[in-house]
């Protein structure tokens, strides 16, 4: 199977696709040993074509391009990805978006995320490709290749296979998906959707912030400061050393080290977190003065830590009956329940009608946020009618 690997092949392939309504895309990459992942191969494929030809791949109109070849420069992709007149449609855009970003600054518009749209149309909670795959088309796609080491070279015509499967089944799912959401009269559900993946901030991955994906395992806002401080060396170093954050310093030390809060390098031997020697290590003064800068940080720039919202018994049955509302909700509508609310949507309604939340608003209000509103208010009542759970109107 033949792979892209200069510029030139690269560019005349991505102006064909540019004149395309969609082009289906997925990135291979590595980062088990890096910080930023590692591009290993592009996978692209627009509408099929007549066949007529007789170059296979073309008239597949599907590509794989090798970011890995000599010299082969990846802005024509790029610029096909900012090209807006082309959906790029992913499934589980997330992290390809993020490597797309990453390397040029790019984010691809418009995005259809098949994940998302496939929840929209009733199909679960974040199904996977291949059993989406399979409940569209009745293919089962062959998983043998899917742990592959996309970083080596050369890779067999049965990994180049497995590779480019992603994208042409894809074609027949975006199609399928996107008929639904027309039909349904819910394509504009999407779109707002894609907000968040369309977002540069989503892919910005600030030191100073780092400390917002932990578990905030530590005794006081004290602990707290020096966390945060701890988080924001660890993700500048990994950044800086192109490797893992657990590399430089596992969760479970940075918990450790903030409850603890060591003043000398001596006393970081005494933490069972850490490895025998690690003391003399050139990481250990680092610490020590994150430790002290979180010591002497401002609380003021130190949120309050969050022990888990007391919700009032009443509220707690309020909950309760909100969460049966949102399951015959999702079932009646053919939604998936996550995308409609959170268990955190239903506990700030159960305890505020004005709460800032997304089921508050727009089509999730209109489905389910007014509905709630109304059972709290007693204006319906939950009931069970030949097996299926009905709403029933209190008021004359």
């Amino acid at each position: 199977m033949d792979v892209v690997t200069s510029t030139d092949h690269l560019a005349k392939i991505c102006t064909h696709l540019a004149r395309a309504e969609y082009v289906t895309v997925d990135t291979e990459f590595m980062r088990e040993s890096t910080y930023w992942p590692n591009l290993c191969l592009i996978q692209m494929a627009g509408p099929e074509t007549d066949g007529t030809d007789g170059d296979d791949r073309t008239s597949q109109n599907a590509y794989i391009v090798d970011p890995l070849a000599g010299g082969i420069d990846l802005a024509p992709f790029y610029a096909l990805m900012a090209d807006e007149g082309v959906v790029k449609v992913f499934h589980a855009a997330r992290q390809d978006v993020e490597i797309v970003h990453g390397q040029a600054g790019v984010i691809p518009l418009p995005i259809f995320d098949t994940q998302v749209a496939a929840m929209v149309c009733g199909f679960g909670e974040s199904i996977s490709y291949s059993n989406l795959v399979k409940a569209i088309t009745s293919q089962d796609i062959d998983k043998s290749s899917r742990f592959t080491d996309w970083a080596r070279r050369p890779l067999s015509d049965k990994q180049l296979r497995y590779a480019l499967g992603d994208v042409t089944h894809l074609r027949a799912v975006y199609t399928d998906l996107n008929a639904r959401l027309e039909k349904t009269g819910r394509a504009g559900w999407l779109r707002e959707e894609m907000t968040t993946l369309t977002t540069p901030q989503t892919y910005e991955t600030q030191p100073a912030d780092a400390w917002r994906r932990l578990k905030l395992r530590v005794r006081n806002r004290k602990g707290l400061a020096v966390l945060m401080e701890l988080a924001a060396w660890r993700e500048q170093a990994a950044q800086d050393q192109n490797v893992p954050r657990q590399r430089v310093l596992r969760d479970e030390a940075l918990y450790d080290i903030a409850n603890q809060m060591p003043e000398r390098v001596e006393q970081l031997a005494q933490l069972r977190t850490l490895s025998d020697g690690f003391a003399r290590s050139a990481r250990a003064k680092d610490i020590i003065q994150a430790v002290a800068a979180g010591r002497a940080r401002d609380m003021s720039s130190v949120p309050p830590l969050k022990q888990g919202r007391t919700i009032p018994s009443d509220a707690t049955a309020i909950v309760d009956l909100l969460r049966v509302l949102l399951k015959a909700c999702a079932s009646r509508h053919d939604v998936a329940a996550k995308l409609i609310a959170t268990t955190d949507d239903l506990e700030a309604i159960a305890l505020d009608d004005d709460a800032d939340v997304a089921a508050l608003r727009g089509w999730r209000r209109e489905m389910f946020g007014e509905d709630a509103l109304k059972i709290k208010r007693g204006d319906l009542a939950l009931s069970v009618e030949h097996g299926r759970v009905t709403l029933r109107s209190l008021t004359p």
